[in-house]
């Protein structure tokens, strides 16, 4: 369609292949109330009631139809009711009481009958023109025990409280009418011994589609690979749920990410008895796939196409990698590379949330965990959400897809059936484990026998992967090791070499390993409030610390690898300690995602990065000498590193320098006195630096968004990392303060949490009631998305702290889905090639005509010089000016002096290009500071319609852009906007209208490149450390068609996350988008901020641009204008990036 030079682009993929079927979302609008285990009338009569007796009949109960549940309460799903509950201790004897200790403390579980049986109720309405339809209700995931009617008709039952079941409910519906749905969780029994949740803590969806169908799971796809040919095939299983016998035909196409169909099957003819079902198998090539990997998960999607008639009836579209995994004796290979197993376990539950996870953390999640340089992740014990292998097949990370138990009856063997066809197409899963440290029968007949029938099911459902039981056994072969593919320890790592002695052919793995115990952040042990010190020196009697494990796996290849005892907390199991510890020690992150000290030792071994720690913090007080003490109490200092050696300072004075050994960590024992401790690490060469400082005491609240843009589909979440610093801007390690939570728009909160393992604050609050206590400076709120577009305004305030706030924009999902563009502004071929981005060690210094109009001069080691001349002096290259339409107006940025209009932009490019410099050019299109808070519409242009928008942005761009060019000084960088993620102009070029941001900017690039088509075009993007936040932008742009060669990035720690966080967005950016990179605005931590920017892989780093140097923050020059050391880091810096 086009309309005046309009093109709207419509999905013709989305549109052929899911006009048959329909998945929808069913978890908004449920009714939720408590029953009880143990007395049948606050049960709503059941067990009292005959519901069986007749169909459809349940009168006296909640399942009746009729039932009045308007005074239940109203809520969504995923629901987990376990974390809304307080913690509860009973002075009961262990035997009895392990299990509460081991579920958190939570009062769920038979001790608690009042609080362990939830009902839902859903009602809903299905139009009488689709009663020619099939339907079908879907569950992720309740637990447990649930049972499920629809208008009084029983459906039946699910034990398992993780594998998800579906029912096909098509005779029950009342068409046009009111419909109920009800489920009976009962979470009276325990399934593990960790904390489980309670209630559907999953999506529920329903499925519409035609009478003959593709069944549940019923697509099955795989792939070859030989040469460079590779063979995927795919078997699509199809339903005949007509009452007659029918035919059809089943065709597969493979696509790739966008949507283009690359190869095509035949159509194979099928028929259908009644009732029957038949599996097509169907085989295509592709040369030159991209692999499935996990540096570049590329995924394809797999479409399977069933006919009837010459008309398309259902159709089925699957993500899938293109990979081959083999498991030898010497190690996994992954499309025939060497892959050693550096992973963790990990339970589904998250601080404040539970075990009802929205999606968006599970990404979260899997993103922490690659960083620290994890591959792979173990399942335990249970059948995952289908969001975390979504996660995981995106991001690149290998899955351990884990049975439940060790079990074959009926019952088990169902729920295996069900998790190995509803997962064995994914990329993501390379093994099956078919149980977990089952005592009682791993080593006698009772195990082999039921291995080998799990084993032969395995084979039977999915020939390609091959499967592991994970063993607490040393070395051990009688039982279950006999028949098992793959050998795994749980622990007893002193045992393998052993073992593989005795058998050297059968390929092995460490399950769970490690399982040191630490808390975050404390140094000391504490038996009272149940903390161990944050340090790998504390493991329980059955496990082992970091090092001793790591250093036998690691250079070992007879060791596939191994997975660490925890990747995070999780709620339950306290070890070493029980109440008040509510949750566990193991995780190598706490549950909220903050690392401990041990991270940093896995980062060393596990990844290739750079890494230097220091640890613990230095805000020892009471340690310091005093009148009666002339030393300071001694502290075990640790030094983290993948370095060939380090030497450490207190306060300016060598305490040493060591070689670091492999796989191992330094350690000084140093006499405490206040101060800076420094550690300088020389890798092949490259020197290395960390500092810790003892900080002032807490002043300022600090809120780091990991996403200020999401979904306003009610259920996207942004999350918030909460830390304190001192006045100085040094995070402090040890504050305790109170912080609350205030939320306005369309959002709310819905979880908070702190990682402290002994904290009985709730992680869910009443409404305008929300707190939490920092746990050692940090604490996290995760936010979650209304069902309407706006700002959401979040602020963290604590008494005698300066607040913190963010603003996150909520987008409707049907804004990111609708593309269109705009062909008056599209580039030319010439125009749209690639200009060369060289290297960039800038300064936007657009205040400088403003300070020498106060009569500000310069100077550099006593001699005055012009500002741009100073700079250039000391190595940088590049000057950023930013320039407003009308800052002189009352409302303007300069009222009545138009500081930053083209007049000084003029004036000052002359000076720029005069000291041989190059120019960026900042386009703020406001007369106003543009920024994700606010890009105001200049006041000229408030009347436009949008096409007389766009064409205002395109002459005003282009009008600057030929004086400027006139002149002699043409930009050589020009960036459309400043930090748009949020958007420009708005409303119009708000980020909840995609396609009106984008059309804006291409308006003004489209200018650009029509007065020098080799100006270098910058996409500008405030949140430096949110990969998440500017992936999401970005792909919107480039799906929108704007053009750009090189990216920048803001970068303040104080809002920008973590050097962590910004390492590993340039380096993802630059390898997704294959794009150069800069951090075109930062101030702080220059050293490290220039480091990251320029050594992004792949030479992509073009470097750096500091904001407003002259007079702002870390300055480079005092108040009268003098030169300080700030400048002279430069020298450095340029030296070693530049030439």
């Amino acid at each position: 369609m086009k309309q005046a030079g309009l093109v709207v682009l419509v999905s013709l993929l989305a549109i052929s292949s899911y006009a048959q079927r329909q998945k929808i979302n069913f978890d908004n609008d449920w009714k939720f109330q408590f029953g009880h285990a143990a007395n049948a009338e606050k049960d709503f009569n059941y067990s009292i009631a005959t519901i069986f007796s007749k169909s459809g009949g349940a009168a006296n109960t909640a399942i009746d139809p009729k039932f009045n549940d308007s005074k239940w309460r109203t809520l969504n799903v995923p629901h987990d009711w376990a974390v809304e509950l307080p913690f509860v201790y009973k002075d009961i004897p262990i035997a009895i009481g392990i299990d509460l200790m081991a579920h958190g403390y939570k009062p769920v579980g038979g001790l608690f009958p009042e609080t362990s049986v939830g009902w839902y109720r859903k009602h809903f309405t299905i139009a009488a023109a689709d009663s020619g339809q099939r339907f079908q209700l879907q569950f992720d995931g309740i637990f447990r025990d649930a049972n499920i009617w629809l208008n009084g008709f029983y459906l039946g039952n699910n034990k398992s409280g993780y594998v998800g079941v579906a029912y096909d409910v098509t005779d029950y519906i009342n068409f046009g009418k009111n419909n109920v749905l009800v489920v009976r969780a009962d979470a009276s029994q325990y399934e593990g011994w960790f904390y489980e949740g309670a209630g559907i803590y999953r999506h529920v969806w329903l499925n519409k589609y035609s009478n003959v169908n593709i069944a549940t799971d019923g697509l099955f796809a795989w792939s070859s690979v030989k040469g460079n040919v590779s063979t995927i095939t795919v078997e699509t299983t199809v339903k005949n749920q007509e009452l007659n016998p029918a035919g059809c035909t089943v065709y597969t196409y493979i696509a790739d990410r966008s949507g283009k169909k690359l190869v095509q099957s035949k159509e194979q003819a099928a028929s259908l008895s009644l009732n029957g079902t038949a599996t097509v198998k169907q085989s295509m090539a592709i040369a030159g796939a991209r692999l499935w990997s996990l540096e570049d998960p590329y995924l394809y999607r797999v479409v399977s196409i069933v006919k009837q008639n010459g008309k398309v009836v259902d159709s089925i579209k699957q993500r899938f990698g293109i990979r081959t995994i083999e498991i030898k004796p010497n190690g996994v290979f992954i499309n025939g590379k060497y892959t050693k197993l550096k992973g963790v376990n990990n339970h589904q539950d998250h601080a404040g949330v539970g075990s009802a996870m929205p999606d968006y953390l599970q990404y979260y999640r899997i993103s922490l965990l690659k960083r620290m340089g994890v591959n792979s992740y173990r399942t335990s014990h249970n059948a995952p959400t289908p969001e975390l292998l979504d996660a995981c097949d995106s991001l690149g990370m290998l899955v351990m897809d884990e049975q439940r138990l060790l079990n074959s009856s009926p019952e088990y063997i169902d729920q295996f059936e069900r998790l190995i066809k509803r997962d064995r197409s994914r990329a993501s899963v390379f093994m099956w484990s078919i149980g977990n440290e089952e005592g009682w029968i791993h080593t006698n007949s009772f195990g082999k026998r039921i291995a080998q029938t799990l084993i032969a099911k395995q084979k039977e459902l999915d020939p390609t992967r091959t499967c592991t039981y994970a063993a607490d056994l040393a070395n051990v072969y009688k039982g279950v090791n006999e028949v098992i593919p793959v050998r795994s320890f749980n622990y007893r790592h002193f045992a393998v070499a052993d073992y593989h002695r005795d058998h050297p052919n059968q390929p092995i793995m460490g399950t769970e390993m490690g399982s040191t115990v630490t808390t975050r952040g404390v140094y000391e042990k504490d038996t009272i409030r149940g903390y161990v010190p944050d340090q790998d020196i504390t493991a329980p009697w059955w496990a082992s610390k970091a090092e001793d494990w790591w250093t036998l796996a690691g250079p070992n290849d007879y060791w596939l690898g191994g997975f660490v005892w925890t990747g995070f907390d999780y709620r339950g199991e306290p070890t070493p300690y029980q109440w008040p510890n509510i949750n566990s020690h193991f995780g190598i992150m706490d549950m909220c995602g903050f690392p401990k000290n041990i991270y940093y030792y896995y980062k060393s071994w596990w990844t290739d990065k750079d890494v230097l720690h220091i640890s613990p913090h230095w805000n020892f007080r009471d340690k310091g000498p005093g009148w009666n003490k002339p030393k300071g109490d001694p502290v075990d200092v640790w030094v983290n590193s993948n370095a060939d050696n380090v030497e450490l300072f207190l306060n300016g004075k060598s305490l040493g320098k060591k070689e670091m050994p492999r796989n191992s960590h330094l350690k000084w024992t140093v006499n405490y006195e206040p101060g800076k401790l420094e550690a300088v690490a020389y890798k092949k060469g490259k020197r290395l630096y960390r500092k810790v400082e003892t900080t002032g005491v807490p002043a300022e609240v600090v809120v780091t968004p990991y996403k200020t843009t999401i979904l306003a589909d009610g259920k996207d979440v942004a999350v918030l990392n909460i830390t304190v610093l001192d006045r100085d801007g040094r995070e402090v390690p040890d504050a305790d303060n109170l912080i609350k939570f205030e939320v306005e728009g369309p959002g709310k909160i819905i979880g908070v949490g702190n990682g402290d393992p002994s904290s009985h604050e709730p992680d869910i609050c009443a409404d305008g009631a929300w707190q939490r206590t920092v746990f050692n400076g940090k604490c996290q709120v995760i936010v979650q998305a209304g069902t309407k577009a706006g700002m959401i305004k979040f602020n963290a305030k604590a008494t005698g702290l300066w607040s913190g706030g963010t603003d996150i924009q909520t987008i409707t999902t049907e804004s990111v889905s609708k593309v269109s563009a705009d062909n008056n502004y599209k580039l030319t071929a010439e125009q749209a090639k690639p200009a060369e981005v060289g290297k960039m060690l800038g300064a936007d210094i657009s205040f400088l005509p403003e300070l020498e109009a106060r009569g500000m001069k310069f100077t550099d080691n006593g001699i005055e010089k012009d500002a741009v001349q100073i700079l250039k002096d000391h190595g940088l290259n590049y000057v950023r000016l930013r320039i407003f339409n009308d800052p002189a107006r009352d409302s303007g940025y300069s009222p009545g002096k138009g500081f930053c209009d083209l007049s000084n932009t003029l004036k000052m490019a002359k000076r720029v290009k005069a000291a041989g410099m190059k120019l960026l050019l900042d386009f703020h299109y406001s007369d106003y500071w543009a920024d994700p808070g606010k890009q105001y519409k200049p006041a000229a242009w408030r009347n436009l319609s949008f096409d007389e928008l766009k064409k205002a942005v395109y002459d005003f761009t282009k009008d600057v852009m030929q004086q400027l060019k006139a002149q002699g000084t043409t930009p050589d960088m020009v960036q459309v906007g400043n930090e748009i993620n949020h958007g420009i102009i708005w409303p119009e070029g708000n980020v909840s209208n995609f396609d009106g941001l984008a059309q804006l900017v291409n308006a003004g690039t489209a200018a650009v490149k029509s007065v020098d088509p080799s100006v270098i075009m910058m996409l500008h993007v405030a949140l430096g450390g949110q990969n998440d936040e500017s992936v999401f932008f970005i792909d919107n742009m480039v799906s929108r068609g704007v053009h750009f060669d090189v990216i920048g990035e803001s970068y303040y720690p104080k809002w920008h996350g973590t050097l962590e966080d910004l390492e590993t967005n340039l380096n993802d950016l630059a390898k997704r988008y294959n794009k150069d990179v800069i951090v075109v605005e930062y101030s702080a931590r220059k050293e490290d901020v220039n480091k990251i920017a320029f050594e992004v892989e792949g030479g992509k780093g073009k470097g750096t641009c500091i904001w407003e140097p002259l007079s702002t923050w870390e300055k480079f020059f005092d108040e009268k204008g003098k030169s300080n050391d700030y400048l002279k880091l430069y020298d450095e810096i340029s030296k070693k990036y530049m030439n």
